[in-house]
């Protein structure tokens, strides 16, 4: 999401009034009637002054998208990483602000044109005092929209029309490796933990058809109200894009997570999502019971068994995607 150059309020106040001082200057070098050049000079610098900060907000407030517009993915993404709510209440402050700094403007421009020459930089420093409290007033609103920005920097690029195939399953199953194997993505495969921070997505084109495979960070079995940001972010991703599941299982159960437990996931998956599911049992070439995995092959339907790392079975993995997406 693209968020404009966030100043804060000093350095907005800083270019208003440096700008509205050298607005002033122009009228000092002018052939106004001297009478009539002191009340120009603080109208001027107060129109200026103004202006400015209504630019520097209009600015954010036209090149933010408007949250609403955008796909319920993006909606919910913002959501979990920094929080509608918040990210509607900033930016409506610095709406405010604008409407309060144009009251502002008229008010005292027609002061200073009503007043005694002597009276006019009176006026205009009162004018720089209130304006200087409504952009005061705002900070927290301009810090949250700096933070949001940072946050939302590298939110995902999704492409609605393509099909799309979620990765999901326990951290340290496999699915970066995966995702690598079959597109041409590079996320950053570890072992330990959460190594996925954000959505990573890969892309590959089968018979005149676009794919973009999705790994999610990992999921853990537990409720969803009880799940930490980076794993409601694969929520999302799971719910408003997958066309197409691959839940991926650790055959070996060197991650850490027993295929018992590894199955308690899937069963709330299938509950939460209507999508196709593909069960994909990975790091065979660990395996050292095979019996002891047949019993859990067996649960599930058509089920591939793959060493992602190796490469075994990708390409069975890939087939199957194409009869889906016939």
């Amino acid at each position: 999401m693209f968020i404009p150059t966030i100043p804060t309020p000093d350095e907005i106040l800083d270019k208003s009034f440096r700008r509205a001082k050298k607005a002033a200057n122009k009228i000092r070098g002018s052939n106004i009637p001297r009478h009539q050049k002191a009340k120009k000079i603080e109208e001027a610098r107060v129109k200026t002054a103004c202006q400015v900060i209504k630019d520097t907000f209009t600015n954010i407030l036209t090149k933010t998208p408007e949250i609403e517009s955008l796909n319920m993915f993006y909606q919910d993404y913002i959501d979990v990483v920094v929080g509608v709510d918040d990210m509607k209440k900033s930016l409506g402050a610095l709406n405010w602000a604008t409407g309060i700094i144009s009251q502002l403007e008229s008010e005292y421009v027609l002061k200073i044109r009503r007043s005694r020459p002597k009276k006019a930089s009176e006026l205009r420093r009162a004018a720089f005092g209130r304006i200087s409290s409504v952009v005061g007033k705002i900070d927290q609103e301009l810090e949250f929209l700096n933070y949001a920005k940072v946050k939302l920097k590298n939110m995902p690029t999704v492409d609605f029309n393509a099909i799309t195939v979620v990765i999901a399953g326990f951290p340290n199953v496999g699915k970066s490796t995966l995702l690598r194997k079959m597109t041409s993505a590079e996320p950053k495969v570890a072992v330990y933990p959460f190594t996925t921070k954000g959505i990573q997505i890969g892309h590959m084109e089968r018979k005149w058809k676009k794919y973009q495979i999705i790994d999610t960070p990992g999921l853990l079995d537990r409720p969803i109200m009880d799940r930490n940001d980076i794993e409601l972010r694969a929520m999302v991703a799971l719910e408003h894009l997958a066309n197409f599941i691959l839940f991926i299982f650790d055959a070996s159960e060197t991650s850490g997570y027993t295929l018992d437990t590894q199955f308690r996931l899937l069963d709330e998956i299938k509950k939460i999502f209507s999508v196709p599911i593909l069960c994909i049992f990975n790091k065979i070439d660990l395996v050292e019971n095979v019996k002891y995995l047949d019993e859990y092959t067996k649960k599930v339907d058509e089920p591939l068994m793959v060493s992602a790392s190796k490469g075994i079975g990708v390409l069975d993995v890939i087939e199957r995607l194409e009869e889906f997406g016939e």
